[in-house]
């Protein structure tokens, strides 16, 4: 499988990264009900994979525990990245994620997060989504920052996504970027060139389409855009459009890592398979991306219609 360079981190990652969200049971945004051993089984299947970085967070419900209880033992193996500025709050048969935006909420959520995990330090911690506004008013990067003077991180990065995120790229505060991108959520396409460009390492997320046909953040059936592009023409004999949604989005020059979730182990495998192909041929990268051009599904679009 591919290897890149987590940007300035220095960090060897392999492009297809693991996003353990699918874990986080069923407490946690309506997720699917997860047993003991089906935690167990995807994230050694994951490390056996070769699979190497591994993205988490406080509020994903039951996954940080699931790691550490599973694979602390194989800490040397992989790259271990969380997001911090949550809460996880009971409200009787779910739990909301409020995030709360304080040095102290992000000193508990370290700490928390260690511990579940049973590591000492986490590679990567990155706030989750705050505005601008709310982390400077939070004193959110000199709180990550004293948190890596502390040895508990290695490296501090964000997840976020426009318009929230061109500040935080302009500040050169941060090591890497999360950002949604796929063939079917190309808006980030520029900003993700924007935040390489400063160094930072960039981890997209979404990189296959945020799942189902019209599956994804807000109200567009973003797969329509796909029929409309006809992509089904482009794809290799017997390949699905998973899998060519995840090569297109290995084949951004960009890129560092993507994180796909899964829980089942077979598609864990079909995903790997992809990734193992690598990114599309050059002249059939460039034709889809001609094509979802041409329907409106382009870096400048915001498709919010």
């Amino acid at each position: 499988m591919e290897t890149a360079i987590l940007g300035r981190t220095g960090l060897k990652v392999t492009k297809l990264g693991y996003g353990a969200m699918e874990i986080r049971g069923r407490r946690v945004w309506s997720g699917r009900a997860v047993t003991d051993e089906q935690a167990e089984t995807i994230l050694n299947a994951v490390l056996d994979a070769g699979i190497t970085f591994i993205d988490t967070s406080y509020d994903y419900g039951m996954s940080e525990e699931y790691i550490g209880r599973f694979i602390s033992k194989r800490r040397s193996e992989y790259i271990l990245a969380t997001k911090c500025g949550c809460t996880l709050v009971n409200c009787g048969d779910h739990d909301e994620t409020p995030h709360v935006w304080t040095r102290e909420n992000l000193l508990h959520n370290i700490d928390t997060s260690l511990k579940r995990m049973r590591t000492d330090y986490v590679d990567l911690l990155q706030l989750h989504g705050p505005t601008p506004q709310q982390a400077e008013e939070g004193e959110l990067v000199e709180t990550l920052k004293e948190i890596q003077k502390a040895g508990k991180a290695r490296w501090i990065g964000i997840s976020s996504y426009m318009p929230n995120i061109q500040p935080f790229i302009a500040s050169g505060e941060f090591d890497t970027f999360q950002i949604p991108y796929s063939a079917i959520e190309r808006e980030h396409e520029d900003i993700i060139a924007q935040a390489a460009a400063t160094g930072a390492g960039i981890i997209i997320r979404g990189g296959v389409g945020q799942g189902e046909p019209g599956a994804g953040r807000g109200p567009v059936n973003r797969w329509a855009y796909w029929e409309q592009a006809k992509l089904d023409e482009l794809l290799d004999e017997g390949e699905s459009r998973t899998a060519f949604m995840l090569r297109f989005t290995l084949s951004n020059p960009h890129l560092s890592t993507t994180i796909v979730g899964t829980l089942r182990p077979e598609h864990l495998h079909e995903n790997v398979r992809a990734a193992e192909k690598g990114p599309l041929p050059a002249d059939v990268y460039e034709e889809a991306k001609r094509r979802l051009d041409a329907v409106g599904m382009g870096p400048k679009d915001t498709y919010q219609r």
